[in-house]
């Protein structure tokens, strides 16, 4: 091979400003180098980085020795050139690259979570810019060798765009120039108050909760979703998304079940499939990995959704995954035949996260129950041998930090808590993974290291952390950061949230919702003469996790101003043609109650999917699992124990605007996260529109008659408590459904249109008569 070496100060082909934000300069530049036949490559000036030219191409020389190394040849597969990398890392960069940091603003913010300082101030009194790298950033970056970062809320795509560049700067000076994979929680969902508008742009494109993208029943939704996703996130320099949750949501009083693509295994194969080939296949790859390519991080193995009595393994009161109907491998189906067994040229999801959960003696006859990440035979028995899976495996936030009692946000070290947390991350890197989620530091890592080589020796422990660093590494490399990490931000600016994505995110949100009644056709409403009464709606403060209780409220539940653009408003009911009113599914709680704890009890309540007072006189006796450092019984059960949901004041909303209007229609928008028993209110109301975290502005479009509706439940809606307690966990559809005034069973797949119950080829696929 011929080389030579080119100097930044010398190539400047289609040289870039990097832009922080509009008004503020320059804090960076960057340079791109366009070749024939080759990938584009973009490097930092600043950051000393050469360029060689062999036989006629351009490369990087990331590590600044002069020559060619195989990890620097684009040339190669992205195996061979992590495999080549990762023998030359030391353990400490090697430790960083297991490491994944905990959530990061753009900016940080000055207080509260997140919050972070520039220079040792606030941003605000800092001279620091929007884009600049925080302290903790720079730390975590230099010190840690952490590569793997998760942006949480940005100001703008364009300082998105400039801090990613930033920081992309800073690691190409640094060691083997390894750029950094920032990721992201899903960041598409639609505010119930953003309005949509022909023509205009926003932030990002908006589109319907996922259980609302599984009511469209259209696996090519959502790889349309996926794909323009994907531009926005790398627009934003976003290369891994943390998502798709494919947990089969078969526990219906699960808090999660609003993330899933519902209860149904078949559509949640397709759903899960569609998404991971939108994010990750590029098109100017022909569907492979390519320069749009997103890493799709599959959540949560081996599936979180069975959670004893719908307590979610955030907290340790909802820690155990029980299976009463020996279902377990149904639950796996969205990661294997999905997620696993993709149409595009990427093959398979690049990477999978475990849940918190303990699951119930899924352990291969060890009888050993810990947290799914400590599991070996989850992760490497099953996940890797049998389903052949050898990409990341991840662990959720925080499960190998400390935690002080049964209802703390806190660590989630489950069947753990009695190690160090040294030792945890010791024990989960002999499961089989290789990535600790909210971990900045590498301290805990090396000393795993330390632990491996003590017990297996030197070599075996470097080898561990290679095999590692390779399914790391490789991520990395499928989406070219290594050739070019930085984006235009101005241009970042014009493609997220242009007009082209934010209509098909706007259709999917019509397409998600589901009309479940309409009596006598009195939908749609058309005319904007046409005087509605929307009632005031109570909303009670409810304790977040972190413990902080927001002001009860009393307001309109959608913004007045977007409904007069309908029709015209009225304050008296009596005035009204007809009441549109806006609740939410039941807030039935989180299965556990401090006060019952302290006044003697186990501390455990039912989860209600009711509105009003709930006795769960059903319920197990004795609980399937149980077994806390911190509790005094093994036995979780609720029994005889009652709850109210807190919005409970819905209920009384949808009675008392029946009452006030009489004989006139009432019309019911219910905005689900979750299974509800609408027995409550939907003897009261004419018509009930159901949707899945859309904005206002769909509900109306269906109402007025501007789209008509085509949404289909995605899970069963219960016919009451009694048949929600007498399900199983870990089976889908085992409830019997709701049948309202008109004979409508309100089960899966069900959803009307004008004409009335839909009966089209989905229903036909995923819901055969």
């Amino acid at each position: 091979m011929k080389y030579s070496l080119l100097f930044c100060s010398v190539l400047t082909l289609a040289a870039q400003p990097l832009m922080a934000a509009a008004g503020h300069k320059s804090s960076a530049s960057f340079v791109t180098v366009v070749q024939r036949g080759a990938p584009t490559l973009g490097y930092a000036p600043q950051s000393g980085l050469r360029l060689l030219t062999v036989d006629g191409y351009q490369f990087k020389d990331l590590n600044h020795n002069g020559r060619l190394d195989r990890y620097e040849d684009w040339r190669l597969s992205a195996r061979e050139r992590a495999e080549d990398l990762a023998r030359q890392l030391s353990v400490e960069e090697i430790a960083g690259l297991m490491l994944y940091s905990s959530h990061q603003a753009i900016p940080a913010s000055e207080t509260g979570f997140g919050a972070g300082t520039y220079n040792g101030l606030p941003l605000s009194k800092s001279k620091a810019q929007p884009s600049d790298i925080s302290d903790a950033q720079r730390k975590f970056l230099t010190e840690d060798h952490l590569r793997h970062v998760l942006v949480t809320s940005v100001a703008s795509p364009a300082i998105a765009a400039a801090w990613n560049n930033n920081v992309q700067a800073l690691c190409e000076g640094i060691g083997h120039g390894i750029p950094a994979n920032n990721s992201s929680d899903p960041r598409h969902g639609a505010a119930a108050s953003a309005e949509y508008n022909a023509g205009a742009g926003g932030q990002i494109s908006l589109w319907p909760g996922q259980l609302g993208l599984a009511a469209t029943f259209s696996p090519d939704i959502v790889r349309q979703f996926g794909n323009i996703a994907s531009h926005e996130y790398r627009a934003l320099g976003i290369t891994t998304a943390l998502s798709p949750q494919i947990d089969i949501a078969s526990e219906p009083r699960w808090s999660r079940v609003n993330g899933t693509f519902g209860e149904d295994p078949d559509l949640s194969v397709d759903m899960a499939r569609a998404y991971c080939d939108g994010m990750q296949s590029s098109e100017d790859r022909q569907g492979g990995w390519g320069m749009y390519s997103v890493n799709a991080m599959v959540k949560h193995w081996p599936g979180g959704g069975p959670e004893e009595g719908g307590r979610d393994a955030h907290f340790s009161y909802g820690k155990y995954a029980v299976y009463p109907g020996n279902n377990f491998q149904t639950l796996l189906r969205p990661f294997t035949e999905g997620a696993f067994k993709l149409e595009g040229g990427t093959q398979m999801a690049a990477s999978v996260m475990p849940y918190y959960t303990i699951s119930y003696n899924q352990n291969g006859g060890s009888g050993s129950n810990r947290g799914n990440s400590y599991n070996r035979y989850l992760i490497t028995d099953l996940l890797r041998k049998q389903y052949g899976f050898d990409g990341v495996v991840c662990t959720d936030w925080m499960i190998t930090s400390d935690v002080s009692g049964v209802s703390k946000f806190e660590g989630k070290c489950w069947g753990t808590e009695n190690l160090s947390v040294a030792q945890r991350h010791y024990e989960v890197l002999k499961a089989g993974v290789d990535q600790f989620g909210g971990n900045n530091d590498k301290g805990p890592v090396l000393a795993a290291y330390n632990m491996w080589k003590d017990e297996f020796g030197a070599a075996a422990a470097r080898q561990r952390f290679e095999q590692s660093a390779v399914r790391l590494l490789v991520n990395i490399f499928h989406t070219g950061l290594f050739e070019n990490p930085y984006i235009d931000p101005a241009q970042s600016q014009r493609i997220v949230g242009n007009s082209e994505y934010m209509k098909a995110g706007y259709d999917a949100q019509l397409k998600s919702i589901v009309m479940l009644k309409n009596k006598n056709h009195v939908l749609p409403l058309k005319g904007r003469r046409l005087k509605v009464y929307v009632p005031k709606r109570f909303v009670k403060g409810v304790p977040d996790w972190w413990g902080n209780s927001p002001a009860d409220t009393t307001d309109y539940p959608v913004s007045m101003q977007l409904v007069k653009r309908y029709y015209t408003v009225v304050d008296n009911p009596a005035e009204a043609d007809f009441a549109l009113v806006f609740i939410e599914s039941p807030n039935g709680g989180t299965g556990y109650s401090d006060a019952d704890a302290k006044a003697g009890g186990n501390g455990y309540v039912p989860i209600s999917l009711q509105y009003g007072p709930y006795k769960a006189a059903t319920a197990r006796a004795q609980s399937i699992a149980g077994g806390d450092p911190f509790e005094p019984t093994d036995n979780r059960s609720y029994r005889d124990k009652s709850f109210t949901s807190y919005n409970t004041t819905d209920a009384q909303l949808v009675s008392e605007t029946r009452r006030m209007m009489g004989n006139k229609p009432v019309i019911l928008s219910v905005k689900c996260f979750k299974p509800c028993v609408l027995a409550e209110v939907e003897p009261d109301v004419d018509a009930v529109l159901v949707d899945f975290e859309t904005q206002a502005q769909a509900v109306l479009d269906i109402v007025s008659g501007k789209a008509e509706p085509s949404g289909l439940l995605p899970m069963q809606f219960p016919k009451d408590m009694l048949t929600v307690e007498a399900q199983q966990e870990d089976v889908s559809r085992d409830m019997q459904p709701y049948t309202d005034s008109q004979g409508n069973s309100y089960d899966f797949a069900f959803g009307l249109n004008w004409k009335g119950v839909i009966r089209d080829g989905r229903v036909n696929k995923y819901k055969p008569f």
